[in-house]
């Protein structure tokens, strides 16, 4: 009898425990949503990762790729220019409190000290440098000296360097002046060829074969502003003029989607890969920046508005573009065959393959179309567990294929943690366009700068 009464007594409280568990069982968390602050953090942290956890063992400069299922791929082949904008992303590192100012300092101290020792050819640093030796690795066969353009995308990154620490302590003065050695040491008039225009390349066994002439317009503006502003070794302006800006006729009256592309971008009747509008813009400022050519915010600007449009209207058709999944450049891409190859994505070479630098560099021009990819790229319900990896969003992926490929490239995680900074802060742009010698080689180019009072 007491034993029924017990359980008369119990029987209420058990089934109130049994109706809790099963609601607690059944209860789903809400989803946690990143401020617009949180995930521009999130973001950034995730590629400066690529410079900092991944960086190359020996030099501590950056890896040409990283291969997340095959680690072992090229691990000790640096990249020249890569490896300029791991310099941005790191200052960028400190900023942000992803690793301290000392800590910094030494990681830099061993990339810079061992790009004193590394091979270079009339002060240009080749495209690729063995991180054990610092011996040049042939780009190609005849392409194994000096790359004055990777090398002016390393300088823009020491210039940062140098004015980022030139007012520190000891140590942090010491590692400025070895950033501004070294960027002195470039002869970048040898590369004119002693003609009004710059060349690509020179081999010490094969010398000017490659014959690559830098004309506007493409990723290369900034050899010329750096050719320009070198205290040791400046090309003529003439160079500037005749060769990069092809005696005018770098301008286009031409639109796109309505809208002007207010230059001539080699090789399409379009516009080119977003890179173009990154890699000289690290430091270089577009805002208010004008010569007798363009306004640089607008050509930039103008360039990031007709890629999200192509996208957005998609004329081939492919499954997955939108105004939230938008953005073509150079990456990683999927062959016809499903493997992974490499492709310079633009409008006149669409695969139906997005690239997440794209769209997350262009932060600055773009903000609200940019932060709308940033959130499907991490918060997509079909796509945030796929594309999102150790150091932030694969280079590369196909919704129409529903293909990802789980590799990264230096060139394309680099610029976005500085893009973004420069888009939230102007840190960078700030840092370049202080620097007196690139002031004076713009100046002496024709342009002017509303933004930085010159």
């Amino acid at each position: 009898m007491k034993y029924i009464s017990k359980m008369l007594i119990l029987l209420p409280l058990l089934l109130l425990f049994g109706s809790c568990s099963k609601d607690s069982s059944t209860q789903t968390e809400e989803p946690i949503v990143l401020s617009d602050e949180e995930i521009l953090n999130l973001a950034q942290k995730d590629a400066f990762k690529y410079f900092w956890d991944y960086a190359e063992t020996n030099s501590k400069l950056a890896r040409e790729r990283y291969h997340t299922d095959e680690p072992f791929v090229d691990e000790h082949l640096v990249t020249t220019g890569g490896s300029g904008f791991g310099l941005m992303t790191i200052l960028v590192g400190i900023e942000r409190g992803f690793v301290t100012r000392s800590e910094a300092v030494s990681r830099l101290n061993t990339a810079l000290a061992f790009l004193e020792s590394a091979d270079r050819f009339h002060g240009a640093w080749p495209h690729w440098i063995n991180g054990n030796n610092g011996d040049v690795v042939p780009f190609g066969t005849v392409d194994n000296g000096g790359d004055i353009v990777e090398t002016s995308f390393l300088c823009q990154g020491l210039i940062c360097i140098r004015e980022y620490f030139k007012n520190g302590n000891a140590e942090e003065q010491a590692l400025a002046l070895k950033a501004d050695n070294l960027w002195k040491g470039v002869d970048w008039n040898w590369y004119t060829k002693g003609e009004n225009v710059m060349y690509w390349h020179w081999s010490p066994n094969y010398e000017w074969q490659l014959n690559f002439k830098l004309e506007g317009y493409n990723e290369c503006l900034i050899t010329y502003i750096m050719g320009a502003a070198s205290p040791t070794h400046p090309i003529p302006s003439a160079a500037y003029h005749e060769g990069w800006a092809r005696s005018g006729n770098i301008v286009s009256p031409g639109t796109s989607f309505n809208i002007p592309k207010v230059f001539n971008y080699n090789g399409t009747s379009t516009v080119g890969p977003m890179f173009w509008s990154h890699y000289s813009y690290l430091g270089l400022d577009p805002r208010g920046l004008t010569d007798q050519y363009a306004n640089y915010w607008t050509l930039t600007q103008n360039h990031t508005k007709i890629m999200n449009a192509y996208c957005i209207a998609n004329p081939l058709s492919w499954n997955g573009y939108s105004e939230d999944c938008w953005g073509l450049t150079a990456s990683y891409s999927r062959n016809a065959n499903g493997t992974t190859g490499y492709s310079a994505h633009q409008p006149n070479n669409d695969r139906g393959v997005i690239s997440p630098t794209a769209a997350l560099s262009s932060f600055p021009y773009t903000p609200e179309e940019s932060m709308k990819a940033l959130r499907f790229f991490y918060e997509n319900e079909d796509w945030k567990d796929r594309l999102i990896g150790v150091a932030g969003p694969y280079d590369a992926f196909s919704p129409h294929h529903d293909w990802v490929t789980k590799r990264y490239l230096a060139i394309d995680q680099g610029t976005i943690a500085p893009m973004i900074e420069n888009y939230r802060t102007g840190f960078l742009w700030n840092l370049f366009m202080q620097a007196p010698e690139i002031q004076t080689g713009l100046q002496n180019l024709g342009f002017a700068s509303a933004q930085h009072g010159f």
